[in-house]
């Protein structure tokens, strides 16, 4: 699979959680579009004889900016690789910015599938999560996606200031009944240097413990299992043949090409596995956006073999036991060691040659994948 990933910066507001590189100016927008243009034809060399599997437009707050700037970049595309009729193009939203007419828009200018943040169906935890919308907004948007879009996924979050696990089970309920073909779910993390964390620090705001938001995560996995979504990622869950291929294909490490400030890419080239980025600085993107890569790197065997292991295991399938003898640098009986001390935790499974996390593994994927990467 070969995936594309765009970076559109603007939002309204900075929510109070967020650490993503952002621009609340919207000001900004058509020259933004502009030097993306550019950038993108920079990299046509790298898109040429390409066929693209999945199309994703993250921020900041894609939909906030008009459709039609999304629609002449697919169009630009189009002219340098492959996009079809097969392509997956997401586009992440809010729900104070879909009407009618915007989805009727997007959905013109090709994106089939959207991603709402809608993060509660309360009124209260959306305040207090610093959100611009409503749960009637949220309901009425993912109904109106629902209508016009093969695919539609919803974020909701869990572990907001004052929640109970009674009104997380409302969340659920409420997102199954409208039924959207994937669900992700998120607890609530404190990011350094983010309002909420020095809310936090100060005394100020107080979050749920984590063993509150550990039942909140199992209470999800079994309300969603239980309606016939398929647990496909830590926090990703999918009615059949609605798996975010975008997002899939990152886990697996197949090669992906990223656009704007901050954007990542990850090739297979003559030289080796190679990740790049782009500065997280609008201004200097702006200023030369065919030479906005400020990182890169040729991986290297232990990194190649880190990143396998802490994505691999984050998705069902897991990883081959196979892999880690061969690749590891422990030492046979230490590697053996650490399976079997994850294996007496309740965190993973070993089976058919394959190591995958438990339900509770899940809780602590980081910390399993943490135990395994080389030393």
């Amino acid at each position: 699979m070969f995936s594309l990933y765009v970076h559109i910066p603007f939002c309204r507001e900075r929510c109070p959680y967020c650490d993503f590189f952002l621009i609340t100016r919207p000001g900004f927008v058509e020259r933004f579009f502009e030097s993306l243009a550019i950038e993108t034809a920079s990299k046509a060399s790298l898109l040429a004889g390409r066929t693209i599997d999945a199309i994703h437009f993250g921020g900041g707050t894609p939909s906030l900016v008009p459709v039609s700037f999304i629609a002449g970049w697919l169009e630009q595309v189009a002219r340098f690789a492959g996009p079809s009729t097969e392509t997956e193009i997401t586009l992440e939203a809010n729900p104070e910015d879909l009407d009618v007419a915007t989805l009727d828009q997007l959905q013109e200018a090709g994106v089939n599938r959207l991603s709402i943040g809608v993060q509660s169906f309360t009124d209260c935890k959306l305040r207090a999560l610093g959100r611009a919308h409503t749960a009637a907004d949220a309901e009425r948007t993912v109904f109106g996606a629902l209508e016009r879009f093969p695919s539609v996924s919803i974020d909701l979050i869990c572990g907001a200031e004052g929640e109970s696990a009674g009104e997380w089970e409302g969340d659920i309920q409420s997102s199954l009944r409208l039924h959207p073909q994937h669900v992700s779910v998120y607890m609530l993390t404190l990011e350094e240097k983010t309002r909420l964390w020095r809310d936090v620090g100060k005394g100020l705001r107080e979050l749920p413990g984590e063993g509150q938001q550990a039942s909140m995560y199992r209470q999800a996995m079994t309300m969603l299992r239980g309606a016939g979504y398929r647990h496909y990622e830590v926090s990703n869950y999918a009615l059949k043949g609605h798996h975010s291929r975008y997002n899939l294909s990152s886990w697996r490490r197949e090669p992906y090409l990223g656009f704007g400030p901050s954007a990542h890419s990850f090739l297979q080239t003559a030289e080796g596995e190679v990740r790049f980025s782009n500065a997280s600085n609008l201004h200097r993107y702006l200023a030369d956006p065919a030479n906005a890569i400020d990182f890169r790197e040729i991986l290297t065997d232990a990194q190649r073999f880190d990143e396998e292991v802490f994505l691999s295991l984050r998705i069902r399938k897991g990883l081959a036991v196979e892999f880690l003898r061969k690749g590891h640098t422990l030492g046979l009986q230490r590697l053996d060691d650490r399976l079997a001390l994850l294996q007496a935790e309740g965190w993973i499974a070993v089976e058919g040659g394959q190591v995958t996390l438990t339900d509770e593994g899940f809780l602590f994927a980081d910390l399993v994948a943490g135990e395994l990467l080389s030393e």
